[in-house]
């Protein structure tokens, strides 16, 4: 039943903000990493799990939030997600250690997760057909811009203040949004037919991802062969394997593994897997060397993508008016493929003073270039373990030369748990202070190009993928046409 009312574009505005603040919660921290180590002594782990715990749970949960609005009311959902929102926010700008934000920032992704699939079930119900097209593209071009102009925002309000105000500023807002959901949006208790929450499903999903992520940040610092990082990556797999299997027979599965068996979607939905990994870690590992190794401002590295929300914005309307035409494959395999030479041009241009004009723009231009062709998300978890890797042989074997003195060797020792930072012990005489400079920054050189050409490698095998395994609609069926023309000529030979 829609329920449309003279208050619906207030509607639309609640559901524009409550969705809005957790798409921008999801990209705004990468430019505050560099402040938050800073402040709280985080490493590279600690700084990739302040991004991963909201996306692990928010990701986990986002179809057990969708369930939710099948049975309970939208409106009480709605409302209890935006006050979980703004209590967690509240709960990470007062984090007074990396471990309590992490943990503040799981219980966000919680909150995130009860907001975004109810914010569109209420515009569903709200809108009627001629309208609803419209509502639902009014916003996502809003929570669209709120994931992109989340990194320069946030990177005005770190330099002008600190890192804690860019979650202290989701609290006003969610107290307006609030406001506004009690005004405008009606009580929406439209339990559906058969509806139910595949807890068992959310369960295993969130142990499954939270064990791998664990092994493959925590792998570099603790050891691969440690019995933390084996058991939490056995564990992670066994219990993937355990939600494929019980899904496959669950009454209400929160993933339907039948839609893997249309081509175009397990297909696509591996190209996005390797796109996911190789953009998410790029975005993730470039604002944190720019700011910490080439010493750019935190509103600098911030602002150092608009290229490629003008190319997003400008282009993508594009392309996906010829992708409807022409059909998805050469799109979605140029696409990655553009993208991944972009990524090897930061590989090659972008060293420990980089500047923008000449060593970044070139290289993020074409990568949003590709980004306008493919359009896809990022998460940084793949690289991580790479990159710290990389970064520690890098120290170990200038510890392990000969003649090293003992103070560089204990700095050096010490800087290993902080991988992309080129940051000396003030203690240290001045000559001894540039060795561990230098040292330091041919270190984070190597383990960010390594990165980056991991990012290009996995964003090229996307597009391969997609040329292999994507069909375009119009190509499959004018080969139909052509079998079913076949078939009279063919059945003579049959019977015979």
């Amino acid at each position: 039943m829609v329920h449309r009312r003279p208050s619906a574009r207030l509607t639309l505005a609640a559901c524009i903000l409550g969705s809005g603040i957790v798409f921008l919660d999801g990209t705004v921290v990468n430019v505050a990493l560099p402040a938050i180590q800073r402040d709280l002594g985080a490493g590279l782990a600690a700084q990739q799990w302040v991004v991963e715990a909201y996306l692990l749970t928010l990701g986990s949960l986002l179809l057990v939030g969708g369930s939710l609005d099948d049975l309970l009311d939208r409106r009480g959902v709605f409302a209890a997600g935006l006050a979980g929102f703004g209590l967690f926010s509240l709960l990470c700008a007062l984090a007074p250690s990396v471990e309590l934000l992490v943990a503040a920032r799981a219980l966000q992704g919680v909150a995130g997760a009860l907001l975004v699939p109810s914010s569109l079930a209420i515009l569903i119900s709200t809108y009627g057909d001629d309208e609803r097209g419209r509502a639902i593209g009014t916003w996502t071009a809003w929570t669209g811009i709120a994931t992109v102009l989340g990194p320069v925002a946030g990177g005005a309000l770190i330099d002008g203040s600190s890192w804690r105000l860019i979650f202290l500023l989701n609290v006003p807002l969610v107290a307006v949004t609030l406001v506004l959901t009690a005004r405008a949006v009606p009580s929406l208790g439209t339990r559906r037919l058969g509806a139910g929450v595949d807890w068992a499903g959310a369960a295993l999903c969130a142990c499954g991802l939270g064990g791998a992520i664990f092994a493959l940040i925590e792998g570099p610092r603790l050891g691969f062969a440690t019995p933390a990082v084996i058991g939490a990556g056995a564990g992670g797999a066994a219990a993937l394997a355990c939600f494929v299997l019980y899904e496959r027979r669950a009454r209400a599965p929160m993933l339907p593994l039948w839609l893997f068996g249309i081509r175009n979607f397990a297909v696509g939905n591996l190209a996005t897997l390797t796109l996911y990994a190789g953009l998410g870690g790029a975005l993730f590992l470039l604002q944190l060397y720019l700011q910490q190794v080439a010493g750019y401002a935190a509103l600098a590295a911030g602002a150092a993508f608009l290229p490629v929300t003008a190319l997003m914005f400008t282009l993508s309307p594009r392309t996906g008016a010829l992708a409807s035409r022409a059909g998805p494959r050469w799109f979605m395999a140029a696409g990655p493929a553009v993208a991944s030479a972009g990524l090897v041009l930061l590989l090659l241009r972008v060293g420990t003073s980089a500047r923008y004009a000449s060593d970044v723009l070139p290289g993020v231009a074409i990568f949003g270039l590709g980004l306008a062709l493919t359009v896809a998300p990022l998460t940084a978890t793949v690289l991580g373990a790479a990159v710290a890797g990389r970064f520690t042989a890098a120290v170990d074997a200038q510890i392990a030369h000969p003649g090293v003195p003992a103070p560089i060797r204990a700095a050096l020792a010490q800087a290993k748990a902080r991988p992309l930072s080129a940051r000396s012990p003030a203690h240290l005489a001045p000559g001894q202070r540039a060795r561990v400079t230098a040292t330091l920054d041919d270190a984070s050189q190597a383990a960010f190009r390594l990165g980056l050409a991991l990012a290009a490698g996995l964003v090229l095998l996307g597009g391969a993928v997609s040329a292999v395994g994507i069909e375009n609609p119009r190509q499959r069926r004018a080969e139909r046409a052509r079998l079913a023309d076949a078939a009279p000529a063919l059945e003579p030979s049959r019977s015979a």
